[in-house]
């Protein structure tokens, strides 16, 4: 049974990044020996929080300013809000549960927004999609797209625009103050095997109202397009990465902008490794790049049992650290490393 660690959007609460496992007799088992292995005092971590849900977590978003936490994961699409606790309390608690207008048994995906009252996106599908108010649970916004497509991901680029992108590719720009869809990106002509597809938008600031300047969309078969949001049907740039075999729905595959580095993005999601790219010298080709930086923390943990090579299924940028990237993979290690 596959089991993962999450690693939710890091912020300035307290440095903190909440982890969550998804096996809890694995997170029994990494916790149970402190000192030897896994999460221990001596090492990167002291271990502020532990498990919390009693339900799965597939995706888990920190709401900007606040002390609230937003979740999702099987066997529904609804979303769990949380509260961290205050000073000297450890204490998550659930406050509250948000259902789709449209319930089926997939995962919801998430982005939050705090500018104004605090809100979240969310659907399965990208015909379902939803905006939310948290405290009052009450529908703000229905996009009305008719697409079928599943969402692979979703993103506010202030507090009254979002992005949303299909596992096929496609990209439609939403603003609810026009109540409507501003642009829309059709479907990229690449090869068959590009099956999965998400997406990563730049942000050069930490705040919400930061204008977002380019959006990457990664393939599972490694393609990699970038475009600027503000022109979605013209790719700025493009190319080719290495990776194994194309599955038909890679649920881990991420994709991600360096907040405080110029041009850098790291992907994920493919096997053990976080790789770090710099796209300065990208141009409208589909010739393969090369990783400027290559982790692979994950796959040289000593005391592993099978000998199998964990998959690495999150990793974030620290928001102002330029080169500092937090990572977790399939085994349930937790890493903080900084590339140079």
């Amino acid at each position: 049974m596959m089991s993962f660690w999450t690693i939710g959007s890091l912020s300035q609460l307290n440095f903190t990044t909440v982890c969550m496992h998804l096996n809890s007799r694995i997170l029994q088992r990494s916790l149970s020996g402190l000192g030897k292995k896994g999460l221990c005092p001596e090492r990167d971590f002291k271990v502020e929080h532990g498990g919390f849900s009693e339900r799965p977590i597939y995706c888990l978003k920190h709401v900007q300013g606040t002390r609230l936490l937003v979740s999702s994961g099987p066997p529904d699409n609804s979303l769990q809000i949380w509260r961290i606790g205050v000073d000297d309390s450890d204490v998550i608690r659930l406050l509250n549960c948000i259902n789709n207008e449209e319930l089926n048994n997939h995962w919801s995906k998430i982005a939050t927004s705090a500018a104004g009252s605090p809100c979240v996106l969310h659907g399965t599908h990208v015909k379902n999609l939803q905006v939310t108010e948290i405290e009052s649970t009450k529908n703000v916004f229905l996009p009305g797209i008719a697409s079928v497509d599943l969402v692979s991901s979703l993103e506010f680029l202030s507090k009254d625009v979002f992005l949303a992108c299909s596992v096929r590719g496609q990209m439609w720009l939403m603003d609810m103050r026009q109540q409507k869809v501003v642009e829309a990106q059709d479907i990229c002509a690449v090869p068959a095997e590009d099956f999965y597809w998400c997406m990563g938008v730049e942000r050069r600031k930490p705040d919400l109202d930061a204008v977002p300047c380019r959006v990457a969309k990664l393939s599972s078969a490694g393609h990699i397009f970038v475009s600027d949001v503000r022109n979605l049907a013209k790719h700025v740039c493009q190319r080719k990465v290495s990776i194994p075999s194309p599955v038909a729905e890679n649920m881990f595959m991420n994709v991600s902008w360096a907040p405080a580095l110029d041009n850098s993005i790291a992907i994920s999601g493919f096997s053990g490794s976080i790789e770090i790219y710099n796209t300065t010298s990208w141009h409208s080709t589909d010739t393969e790049a090369c990783p400027m930086f290559v982790h692979k923390g994950h796959t040289v943990l000593e005391d592993r049992d099978d000998g199998e090579i964990p998959l690495v299924t999150a990793h974030t940028w620290h928001p102002w650290k330029p080169r500092t990237v937090l990572s977790a993979a399939t085994d349930g290690s937790l890493q903080v490393w900084e590339w140079r």
